[in-house]
């Protein structure tokens, strides 16, 4: 009986970054990979700044070919940066994505995430639409997870989001402890489900937390690189989204916003169901 195959896919937090191990990454998928089991075969397929399109089109053909036991899918961060962002695109994809998986009898992980303007401390007119573009893909991916009885993470909330000892220097990547913290929840949920028979892995760094310094070092030389690449994309968008909720917020008319959204939410769901009926028939 061949070792349980175990395929990650998504992007910078998938990949590892916060989590430095030698001149690579390592992060909490390899952690999780550690306790599934004697020699798990394990193969990280997550790229920095990857879409939920960059998981359909490019990680899943691949993925799908290794015949996986187990995959994980954790995307949409990036997609809520990108003016581009469109929740039935996104619906679309990851329906896809997932079914994918499981028509091939693959094991399904997946987890729903913080949005990324509370975790940067935005002031609260830039926050809150990139809080609402989160709401919906958290909603989407709940939906999904429930309909193809995923493994599923509820990241996006609890007292790990505001210990700092959990973050990186970017407030935007767990640091090696939050990536743990993710590896040992994951691994309890798939013991719980009787898809993980080793050890789970520590909730204790086993390297030093990187230095002030270093850490300042870090974000000039690379996280603001990082947050420029998405800031020229988004940006000019965002700046747009925070004046309408400057205008909304006068009226009093702050409401509509949300109600937008879980509307363009619903219907993106409904169309998958739509769809889905119809091949059917």
């Amino acid at each position: 009986m061949r070792p349980l195959r175990f395929v990650a896919l998504g992007d910078s937090l998938t990949q590892g970054i916060g989590d430095p191990v030698g001149d690579g990454w390592r992060g909490w998928a390899a952690l999780l990979a550690d306790g599934l089991g004697p020699a798990a075969d394990f193969t990280n397929l997550a790229v920095s700044g990857a879409q939920t399109r960059d998981v359909l089109e490019r990680q899943t053909p691949a993925a799908l070919a290794l015949r996986p036991d187990l995959v994980s899918v954790v995307i949409g961060v990036n997609d809520t940066l990108r003016c581009t962002f469109d929740i039935h695109a996104v619906a679309a994809r990851l329906d896809t994505v997932y079914a994918a998986f499981r028509a091939q009898g693959t094991g399904l992980l997946t987890a729903c995430l913080p949005d990324p303007g509370a975790m940067l401390g935005l002031p609260g007119s830039l926050a809150r639409p990139l809080a609402r573009r989160q709401r919906a893909v958290n909603t989407v991916v709940h939906a999904l997870s429930e309909r193809y009885e995923a493994v599923h993470l509820h990241a996006c909330e609890g007292a790990w989001l505001t210990d700092r000892a959990m973050w990186s220097a970017d407030r935007l990547h767990p640091g090696e402890r939050g990536h743990r913290q993710l590896a040992v929840r994951f691994h309890a949920l798939l013991a719980e489900a009787g898809l993980s028979t080793g050890p789970g892995p520590s909730p204790e760094p086993e390297f030093p937390v990187p230095t002030r310094s270093a850490s300042l070092f870090w974000l000039a030389t690379k996280g603001t690189a990082w947050v420029a690449r998405r800031c020229t994309d988004l940006l000019p968008q965002l700046l747009a989204l925070a004046m309408a909720e400057v205008r909304h917020k006068a009226r009093g008319t702050s409401g509509r916003l949300d109600l937008s959204a879980s509307a363009a939410v619903a219907s993106a769901l409904a169309a998958l169901t739509v769809g889905e009926q119809a091949e059917a028939a």
